[in-house]
């Protein structure tokens, strides 16, 4: 991931970058407007948790200190991770094992593992879907009759 892109920083108008998110799943994710429009189209799809997870970690990684990583790596845990929880990922058993063994000292490569997963699974199935959407299809016309 890299730095923020033109469409959340100088740009007044979100669509002005709408053409790049479908360059690749890295554009669209590091722009705040790519985002909210994945994140309404996983809505659709029922899988939003993913794209929920995987922005909680990318705040989890920046955290300094010890206190707020544990408070936050707990409740990434009971929200995203732990079995029937509230917003519960797809992850493998392993992986999950892995977080609960060592949730009660995490650290801020804790979750890295299910993000790269989660990643994985939006970057595979879920974008070219979005690609083909009505909400990006649309979203690109709204730009071209500009």
């Amino acid at each position: 991931m890299g730095t923020c892109c033109i469409c959340c920083c100088y740009s007044k108008d979100p669509l002005d970058q709408v053409e790049s998110w479908g360059e690749s799943v890295d554009r669209l994710l590091e722009c705040k407007s790519g985002q909210i429009a994945f994140r309404e189209f996983l809505k659709t799809e029922y899988s939003e948790e993913n794209i929920l997870f995987w922005l909680e970690i990318e705040e989890y990684k920046k955290i300094k200190s010890t206190e707020e990583m544990i408070a936050s790596a707990n409740r990434i845990f009971s929200e995203y991770v732990e079995v029937e929880s509230p917003k519960q990922i797809n992850i493998d058993c392993g992986t999950r094992e892995s977080i609960t063994k060592n949730i009660s000292q995490p650290n801020l490569e804790s979750f890295d593992k299910a993000q790269r997963l989660i990643y994985s699974l939006m970057a595979r199935d879920c974008y070219p879907r979005f690609l083909k959407s009505d909400i990006y299809q649309g979203l690109l016309q709204r730009k071209k009759k500009r």
